[in-house]
């Protein structure tokens, strides 16, 4: 599988059409639009385009059931655009090798990548199914995303994730689950010895969240960290507060999922304990893994990575990989190379040509 310079150019196109085209989170419609409208006039290779609400995928001609299915995945939305932008962030800007544009490193550098690594391997014989998908919501969580997607998909053996990486493997992935408690006292008159203080009682919690050491550690992420980052109180200076509130961010190793996470959490304190959701688990993929075997052999150094991604989402094992910089993400003046996209496409054609899954 050889990459020409008119596989290049037509990524680039589409990635100035994807920047050209605002897709905020939950509100892609107009950039699903717009690549269904491009695969379909001008795809390489014959394959059926499928849509469910804002989310597209295409399935390699030639699907077997009987063979294991690669999922090939990229996200079409983006964030707002942050202050700051000294260029338009949604007016795609060549100069050089660079790209500027919002959503060019994150995540439409993966989006247009992958998707010529896809007709590449639809041109080619292999011994697995592959199925391209651009998924919605993937920023915010969202449930109409990539969950939403999974049901209407043939069953999948493992996927690629496509995030900015620099093309290095991400093996694994921390998880985050998000807590609202709430400390309960008794109201009285702060002048008097009356009422039980809600702050006190949060103060203990909050101590333990502070301090606690889950025993499982994790040779990528260490420990479990749990933060308390939000705490209101009180009506005013002389009534004890009956009640206290706090959030706590948790971010987990691998070693745990949030369901037992938080099972052990609200056995430890006596604050009503509830999670925002427990969907966004911490992910990893086996060191032998034929995708991360693969990589490895080209050079490419896995890592854990400390951001969100579909990976929480899967669970298939899942290797994030893609051109581009984690660091130019969410910034003002994004941008991305071409040379990156075009050292993105080289490197996953060398992966998966031949690979066994």
């Amino acid at each position: 599988m050889n990459i020409s310079e008119p596989n290049v150019k037509q990524a680039v196109e589409l990635l100035k059409v994807l920047i050209n085209t605002p897709s905020l989170s939950r509100e892609e419609g107009d950039a699903t639009d717009r690549l269904q409208m491009f695969i379909e006039r001008g795809a390489p290779v014959q394959c059926e385009v499928h849509r469910h609400l804002n989310n597209l995928w295409c399935v390699a001609p030639g699907y077997d059931a009987g063979r294991p299915t690669l999922l090939l995945d990229a996200h079409i939305d983006t964030v707002k655009p942050v202050s700051g932008w000294s260029k338009h962030p949604f007016t795609p800007i060549v100069e050089g090798d660079r790209i500027y544009g919002l959503g060019s490193n994150d995540d439409g550098a993966s989006l247009v990548t992958l998707l010529q690594v896809f007709y590449k391997i639809c041109e080619s014989k292999q011994n697995y199914n592959t199925i391209f998908l651009a998924s919605a919501e993937e920023e915010v969580s969202g449930k109409n995303g990539i969950e939403a997607v999974i049901p209407h998909l043939p069953p999948i053996s493992c996927a690629i994730i496509g995030e900015p990486t620099s093309m290095h493997p991400a093996v694994a992935e921390k998880g985050l689950m998000v807590l609202d408690c709430v400390a309960e006292g008794v109201s009285g008159h702060a002048a008097r010895n009356e009422g039980v203080n809600a702050i006190y009682n949060a103060m203990q919690d909050i101590e333990w969240f502070r301090n606690h050491k889950f025993p499982k550690s994790s040779e990528l992420f260490g420990d479990v960290k749990m933060t308390v980052t939000q705490i209101s109180a009180g009506t005013q200076h002389n009534v004890i507060p009956d009640s206290c509130s706090y959030v706590v961010d948790i971010r987990s190793n691998e070693r745990y999922s949030n369901s037992e996470l938080l099972e052990i959490i609200e056995k430890s304190v006596k604050s009503k304990v509830a999670a925002r959701s427990t969907r966004l688990n911490s992910s990893a993929i086996s060191l032998e893994h034929p995708l991360v075997k693969r990589a490895v052999e080209l050079g490419r150094k896995p890592y854990g990575s400390p951001t969100l991604s579909n990976q929480a989402l899967l669970t298939v094992p899942t290797l994030k990989m893609g051109p581009g910089d984690t660091t130019r993400s969410h910034t003002a003046n994004e941008f991305v190379l071409v040379s990156e996209i075009r050292e993105g496409m080289e490197l996953f054609c060398k992966m998966l040509d031949g690979l066994k899954i």
